[in-house]
C-alpha cells in the first residue's frame, strides 16, 4: 500500500468511527465526545480520576492520553504502567490479573476508567474494565478489529474503528483521543472566557 492510500484509508476509518452507548445503541460521534467530556468533568468542582489501561501499542496510547488530560486539563489521570508494581502483580497474580488488582486498589466511586485495546480481546483489560464496573466507574473504550469484540459492548462509551490493522487502528485511536482532549480544553477555554 502506497502512503497516499495508506492515509487515505486512515481518513475514511476516521470517518467511519462507530460510537455506541452502554445498551450498544448507536450515538452520533460529536455527542459521544460531549457525554466523554461531561464525565471528565473539567469545567465544574474537582473532576473524577480518570485510570487509563492498554497493553502495548495502547499502552502508548493511553500514557500520551493520561500526559494531555493532567497538563491541557488539569484532570487528576494515571496509567499502571510503573513496572515494579505492575510486574509485582504480574509475576505473583498473573499478567492478566495485573490491571484488574490496579483497579480494585485505585478506583473510586465515580472514577473513569478508559480502556483501549485494539482486538478489544485483552483480557489484561477486559478484567480492568469488570474491576472498574464493580466499584462504580464511569467506562470508556476503545476497540477495533472484529465488529463483535467483547470490549466494545462493555463500556458507558464504546469507539469502535473498522479495521484489523494494528498501525490504522492505533493511529486512529491516537487521533480520536487528541481530538476529545483538544475539544474539551476548547470548551475551557469558551467557560474561562464567558466568566471573565
Amino acid at each position: 500500500m502506497d502512503a497516499k492510500t495508506y492515509f487515505n484509508r486512515l481518513n475514511c476509518l476516521l470517518s467511519e468511527t462507530q460510537v455506541t452507548e452502554g445498551q450498544g445503541l448507536p450515538i452520533d460521534i460529536d455527542a459521544a465526545v460531549d457525554k466523554v467530556i461531561s464525565l471528565l468533568q473539567p469545567l465544574s468542582g474537582q473532576p473524577p480520576k480518570v485510570m487509563a489501561v492498554g497493553n502495548g501499542g495502547s499502552a502508548a496510547i493511553v500514557s500520551h492520553l493520561v500526559n494531555d488530560l493532567c497538563k491541557a486539563l488539569g484532570v487528576r489521570a494515571m496509567t499502571f504502567t510503573e513496572l515494579p508494581l505492575l510486574t509485582a502483580f504480574a509475576n505473583d497474580l498473573s499478567y492478566q490479573d495485573a490491571y484488574e488488582k490496579h483497579v480494585e486498589l485505585f478506583a473510586d466511586c465515580g472514577d473513569v476508567l478508559w480502556a483501549v485495546s485494539s482486538s478489544g480481546c485483552s483480557q489484561s483489560i477486559l478484567k480492568a474494565v469488570s474491576a472498574a464496573r464493580a466499584a462504580h466507574c464511569s467506562i470508556v473504550t476503545f476497540s477495533g478489529f472484529a465488529q463483535g469484540n467483547p470490549l466494545r459492548s462493555i463500556g458507558d462509551i464504546n469507539f469502535y474503528i473498522p479495521s484489523s490493522v494494528y498501525g490504522l487502528v492505533e493511529v486512529a485511536h491516537t487521533a480520536l483521543c487528541h481530538y476529545i482532549t483538544d475539544h474539551a480544553l476548547h470548551c475551557l477555554d469558551v467557560y474561562r472566557k464567558a466568566k471573565t
